[in-house]
């Protein structure tokens, strides 16, 4: 490929490179900007706890269900994404898991905050907020 063929595929291709520049950058943000600061306002008991029960209308409550659902699923493709761009993917990963509902989830969650590198990045990020760590079930 020549320096010709590489700029007429540049020119060619534009928007998609400025649709995926926007995306990364946008991914970036929101690992390094939004998903510690969620992670900080996190209950230390987030993961012993046991899930609550909603007290909204039926309706509401599954159009909020609905938005988070597709909101989660966004995440976990921006995570998996990250693993080969800037960001913090599997931090990513794990916070559109714990939005999206589906069965086993909680042990999903479990499994992926008990990783070596996980729980340390984890560990790290509420100390550094004077925040206290999570608390994680045992195996």
């Amino acid at each position: 490929m020549t320096f010709e063929d590489a700029q007429q595929f540049l020119s060619d291709h534009q928007e998609t490179i400025i649709l995926l520049a926007g995306l990364s950058l946008g991914a970036f943000v929101v690992s390094v900007v939004v998903l510690p600061l969620v992670l900080i306002a996190l209950p230390a008991d987030y993961f012993v706890r046991p899930p609550g029960v909603p007290k909204s209308h039926p309706v509401i409550r599954a159009f909020l269900k609905i938005l988070k659902n597709t909101f989660g699923v966004i995440l976990l493709m921006l995570g998996f994404i990250m693993l080969f761009i800037p960001g913090q993917g599997i931090l990513t990963m794990l916070f559109g898991v714990g939005l999206m509902d589906f069965p086993r989830k909680r042990e999903l969650q479990f499994k992926i905050a008990r990783s070596p590198k996980v729980h340390h990045s984890l560990d790290w990020l509420r100390r550094k907020a004077d925040k206290p760590v999570f608390d994680l079930p045992d195996p």
